[in-house]
């Protein structure tokens, strides 16, 4: 998933047609088995603070073993740490431990320039000069991370861009992984570099014809591409596309998408904010983007396929020893027990503990019952008035718990000590689960398309229905903004469940409450609709939590 991330980040942030999205915001909502937007909205804003630019000095090497180095060459992050605000405010505090060591094989040289470790994380700054062997606009690894005394790679989260005046590509890596001890002996692994580029391939998709269209394309290592148009209210289009794969390193290595241009050669851009990626029923690759009907339909449009091609390799490991210590960020770090009910999440919720390092401020929410939701979509810590972006996180193998993480933009654990705090919550979102009673009749099931009227807890909800290409296409929708949505249908066979498979890609809380399932091979003319679950939506509705007291 790291890798997919790195290669969208950087298409989508030079693309005219999508916004910048915020990649942790869309990978913490897919931990907790929801899918948000690809990009788009408040998400994907860049952060309106003035930045001071931050400069480190680094020494490309041209070393076959990793030294160090002495400074030659001046580097600005503030552009790649533009979502690790609190990575740039340690940078600029002076903190971080300096490594500035460097190692060549083959004519490319890995450096790294600055370690982050404390108790929240372990955050590293590296360089990469694909010397003569660099072609393409990017690059991707098979394997990128840290490799411990017993030969286990930790693996994470990497991101990189191109510095085009220093002709080097400056990243990061970032894991949760923290040491146990203060100290510790560690291999900064990269393995198998991929050069990357686009890849195009036309193909001849009539959005006019309602079948579902299949394209063979069968090059770098892509197998078809299948296409579906749903009408949409307001004159729009659903295009959603599900890709094969003939190679499998391409598929967790690539993002895919479908381009529509117009006659002048410009392209049109999605009406809503498109969702790539998501994981098909067979394993594929889906992904749904919204047109304007007319947009689509007007004369010389013509639609490719675009995606990342591997037009180059440099196979090797690049490799470099270091002594991580986390004595320094430690320092001015520290935990304290809260236990604090959250009342207004259920499941048994209490901010149990906060953990403040010099980079992050982290509340832990600790449940009675597993996998309980945090209700509400946005969060911010107030810190004696001065406001700190959150996210919410899953912790990966403990179904009790979850993460409030907040970048610390501009703070010092010193002073955040000091000042009041309070959890500021936003935009609530209720689950409600379906009962043992049908929600819904379909009637004189067929090619027509054909809508109905039902109420689910009080909302008005109409459902559309329709075969196409032999399966059932069922569609909710309700005029109230209050509701949600629908999550899953499913109907009756004797005792057992059949679930439609959502046709349409949910955005958790995006404020549109249209869902689509398909029911394939479907010969019923008749059915009784059951729904799993529901949600409400309160856009307005805000939570303050006191934490504590300032001193």
């Amino acid at each position: 998933m790291e890798r997919l991330e790195n290669q969208m980040k950087d298409q989508m942030k030079h693309s005219n047609t999508v916004p910048y999205p915020d990649f942790d915001r869309m990978w913490s909502s897919i931990q907790q088995g929801e899918l948000r937007t690809a990009a788009g909205g408040e998400l994907a804003a860049p952060r309106s603070r003035s930045r001071k630019r931050t400069a480190i000095a680094v020494s490309l090497s041209v070393a076959l073993m990793a030294t160090p180095v002495y400074a030659a060459v001046t580097y600005d992050w503030s552009n790649l740490l533009s979502f690790r605000a609190g990575i740039e405010t340690a940078l600029e505090q002076g903190l971080g431990q300096t490594i500035e060591q460097s190692v060549t094989r083959d004519g490319i040289t890995l450096t790294l320039h600055t370690a982050f470790t404390d108790e929240n994380r372990t955050f590293l700054l590296y360089s990469l000069d694909p010397g003569a062997s660099g072609k393409g606009k990017n690059i991707g690894f098979q394997n990128i991370g840290l490799q411990d005394a017993d030969g286990k790679l930790i693996k994470g989260h990497y991101y990189h861009q191109w510095n085009e005046e220093l002709q080097v590509f400056q990243g990061y890596f970032e894991t949760d992984w923290v040491l146990n001890e203060r100290q510790a002996e560690m291999e900064f692994v990269v393995e198998n570099i991929r050069f990357i580029g686009d890849g195009s391939q036309t193909i001849a998709f009539r959005p006019d014809h309602p079948e579902t269209q299949t394209f063979e394309i069968q090059k770098d290592g892509i197998g078809t591409v299948t296409l579906q148009s749903f009408d949409q209210p307001g004159d729009k289009v659903l295009l959603n596309s599900v890709i094969t794969f003939t190679d499998p390193a391409v598929q967790s290595n690539s993002w895919v998408r479908i381009e529509a241009t117009d006659k002048e050669g410009a392209g049109i851009k999605e009406t809503e904010t498109p969702v790539f990626g998501a994981p098909g029923a067979s394993g594929n690759y889906t992904s749904q983007q919204v047109f304007s009907a007319a947009s689509l339909s007007a004369e010389g449009t013509t639609f490719q396929l675009k995606y990342d091609r591997t037009i180059g390799r440099a196979d090797g490991t690049w490799s470099l020893g270091t002594s991580l210590s986390k004595k320094q960020l430690e320092d001015s770090s520290f935990k304290e027990e809260l236990n604090i009910p959250f009342t207004e999440v259920p499941g048994g919720t209490k901010i149990a503990e906060m953990i403040v390092t010099p980079t992050q401020v982290r509340l832990v929410l600790t449940h009675e019952e597993k996998f309980t939701r945090a209700h509400y979509m946005n969060y911010k810590l107030d810190v004696g008035g001065k406001l700190l972006n959150g996210n919410v996180w899953t912790v990966p193998n403990q179904s009790n718990k979850t993460e409030l993480r907040f970048e610390m933009a501009g703070l010092t654990p010193e002073s955040l000590a000091q000042q009041p705090l309070t959890l500021i919550a936003n935009h609530r979102v209720d689950e409600h689960k379906g009962d043992d009673n049908p929600v819904v009749r379909l009637t004189g099931i067929s090619t027509e398309r054909q809508t109905v009227s039902s109420s689910i807890g009080g909302y008005p909800v109409t459902w559309t229905y329709y075969m196409k290409d032999g399966n059932l296409y069922v569609q909710s929708s309700s005029t109230d903004s209050a509701f949600g949505g629908v999550n899953q249908t499913y109907y009756l066979d004797g005792k057992d469940r059949e679930y439609g498979r959502p046709a349409i890609l949910g955005v958790f809380g995006d404020g549109n409450n249209q869902h689509m399932d398909v029911y394939e091979n479907y010969t019923g003319t008749e059915q009784e609709l059951y729904i799993y679950n529901y949600t409400t939506t309160q856009p307005d509705d805000e939570l303050r939590v006191p934490i504590r007291q300032g001193k």
